[in-house]
């Protein structure tokens, strides 16, 4: 097999989508495809005809925008990505988006585009690989070996959830993370030295990394460095590539102008003829084919070999392979219900407490549960108890010390639920919540199940003042697409919220709870939880208004519905634990909770714009919180805002009176 023949390929390929669309970064195809074709055809333990074999290694383009390069080698290395996929590169619909989108495109690893999430995922998906193995692998039977190979570039080396990534990576000792840097010295502006001096070696060793340095378009020193860095099995390593953007190109080599746009037909041309291939669009050679089918043909046998193995394995430890299983398949005991905490109404228990309740209780059922927090464990009653902790060394626990690397903490938990195996739950505090946003928007928009546990959820943190109390931060999770915010209002909902956000496959779920206690209240005997939102607290009259509210505010509604009784109204109050399920309801229930006839008294001790949308067409006016806090004692600041039964009654009955 002649790489640098597939190579060319992939430069040809790659320039010529990119100028068929009229849009595209060129630069990093062009620049890196000895790197790429090295890696698939080479290097990689995959076979393109299984792209979810368990025992692939991974690929992840941390550097997205160079797409194309991932799109030719997928399709030339055999992937089903057909060929006419690649003319319509950036088109409406096609498989080859502007940037990898996982799911969407068969090989695809993780969706990357934002800078260096794609590196953060490979760190996630290499501590899934130790986990695993500690599960998993026994003598003679090394069920999950796989390497994490991430190509990255000058722009995800100088984002900073790299360096929390990579801090955590040389921590843990990930010797199966191999990270390929592409050091081509250009960003979009110009040269990286208008902004980026330092010495990236310098701080990967510092970071306790292996690294290397090599001409990224000498075949054999790339070869070389791959195999070196799997013989070091102390630490994860760095491969820094220095590479010329657009090799290939006569004329744009080296130049920021390659980075981002096309190359234009004269361009092709000269690079074509430079290279030695034909002058014709989107050509592929004989010798790429054949190179495809050495692929496949080696792909199939080492899954082939796996696959025995796994069969023998399978045979002899039984009982791993029924936790394999459940594991893989996200399998849940049919009365998961009854095997979790039971609470009292009347007793008062702060939402978090009772959530590391309920967590631990679902821990001893559910085996493959496995999270942590970024260094507020105690705080957030996150450890599941009676588990060790992951260490460099020692993967067989359950718990991990994330540290003080929030933004880190979300990218790398979804590369561990990427991975598969393993249900994932990060922690932190619920203002620190603009620090995950990120890679909680990529777990939405690839549909993975992670879980994020957000405690001290309002102004009654209290005295740690405005800089840690959440306003805006709970509306603005609600409104990224495919995410469930669940905010129970006392202990026994943050049970049914822990189960529906258990049982959740199909996108994340964040949990908002409360620093202090909260009374359980008494629930109607046919509540249905699923549902979003039911009527907890029935008018004892003909109703005048209903108080909507979720979390904490929910007693205080309560309160407050007291309050207006003893003056003759009839009031209803409705606890919306998760408003996103609350309005994938029909119209009929949603208005059997909550009748668009009366008047309706929305209230949430932070920003309150989005409960207008409960009742479309209603009279509603919305008690909230859109000014920054105050530092205080809890009841204090409370009171200060007028969190309490006498303000909101004022406020309900100047409705009324409209």
């Amino acid at each position: 097999m002649n790489l640098a023949n597939v190579a060319n390929i992939v430069r040809g390929l790659s320039a010529d989508a990119v100028e068929k669309a009229k849009s595209g970064h060129p630069g990093l195809p062009l620049g890196c495809a000895e790197i790429g074709t090295t890696i698939y055809f080479d290097c990689l333990k995959h076979n393109p005809q299984d792209p979810k074999w368990a025992n692939r290694d991974r690929f992840i383009l941390s550097a997205g925008h160079g797409s194309m390069l991932l799109y030719s080698l997928l399709h030339l290395s055999g992937y089903n990505l057909p060929y006419e996929e690649l003319k319509q590169f950036r088109q409406l619909n096609s498989l080859t988006p502007g940037h990898p989108e996982y799911g969407h495109t068969e090989g695809v690893e993780t969706t990357t585009g934002p800078l260096g999430q794609g590196f953060a995922n490979g760190v996630g998906m290499a501590i899934s690989e130790k986990m695993l193995a500690a599960r998993f692998n026994r003598p003679g039977f090394p069920i999950i070996d796989y390497y994490t190979y991430v190509l990255s570039g000058d722009g995800c080396m100088m984002e900073g959830i790299t360096s929390e990534a990579a801090s955590l990576a040389g921590h843990l000792k990930l010797d199966k993370l191999i990270v390929i840097y592409d050091s081509n010295n250009i960003t979009i502006e110009g040269s990286t030295d208008l902004a980026f001096s330092e010495s990236v070696k310098d701080r990967y060793l510092a970071y306790g990394w292996h690294v290397q340095e090599i001409d990224g378009h000498d075949f054999a020193q790339i070869k070389q460095a791959i195999e070196n860095a799997k013989a070091n099995e102390e630490a994860p390593s760095l491969i820094i590539a220095k590479t010329k953007i657009g090799q290939g190109a006569p004329n744009k080599v080296g130049t920021a102008s390659i980075h981002g746009a096309p190359l234009g037909e004269d361009e092709i041309k000269a690079m074509k003829q430079a290279l030695g291939l034909p002058d014709e669009d989107f050509y592929v050679s004989e010798e790429a084919k054949e190179a495809r089918k050495q692929v496949l043909a080696k792909g199939a046998a080492l899954q082939k070999e796996w696959e025995e193995m796994f069969a023998k394995w399978s045979t002899e430890y039984p009982e791993l392979r029924a936790a394999w299983d459940e594991a893989f398949n996200h399998t849940l005991p049919d009365d998961l219900v009854d095997r979790l905490p039971k609470f009292e109404v009347g007793t008062s228990l702060a939402t978090r407490a009772a959530s590391g309740k309920v967590l631990n209780a679902l821990a001893k059922e559910i085996p493959y549960l496995v999270g942590g927090s970024a260094d507020l464990a105690p705080s957030n009653n996150t450890h599941l108890e009676g588990y060790s902790n992951i260490k460099a060394g020692d993967f067989s626990g359950r718990n991990f010390n994330f540290g003080v690397r929030e933004h880190a903490m979300a990218a790398i938990l979804n590369g561990m639920s990427l991975a598969g195996g393993l249900r994932v739950f990060g922690a932190t505090f619920l203002v620190f919540s603009d620090y995950l946003r990120p890679a909680v928007r990529l777990s939405a928009l690839m549909n993975q199940p992670v879980i994020y546990v957000l405690t001290h959820d309002s102004i009654y943190v209290g005295e740690d003042g405005p800089t840690h109390q959440p306003i805006e931060h709970i509306e603005a999770l609600r409104i990224i697409p495919n995410v469930n915010v669940y905010r129970p209002a006392d202990a026994e909902e943050t049970v049914y919220a822990w189960l529906e956000v258990i049982k959740r496959l199909d996108g994340p779920s964040a949990l908002i709870l409360t620093r202090q206690g909260l009374p359980v209240l008494p629930k109607p005997a046919d509540l249905d939880f699923s549902k979003g939102g039911y009527v907890i607290y029935h008018e004892k009259d003909n109703l005048d208004i209903t108080l909507v509210a979720a979390g904490s505010e929910v007693s205080l509604a309560i309160d407050t519905a007291k309050l207006l009784e003893a003056e003759g109204y009839g009031v209803r109050v409705v606890s919306v634990p998760c408003r996103e399920e609350f309005m994938k309801q029909d119209k009929a229930y949603r208005d059997s909770v909550i009748p668009p006839s009366k008047p309706i008294l929305a209230m949430e001790v932070g920003v309150g714009s989005g409960w207008y949308s409960i009742s479309p067409g209603a009279n509603i006016r919305v008690f909230s919180l859109d000014r920054f806090g105050v530092s205080g004692p809890a009841k204090a600041v409370g009171e200060f805002f007028g969190f309490v039964p006498e303000k909101v009654a004022e406020a309900a009955k100047d409705l009324l009176n409209e």
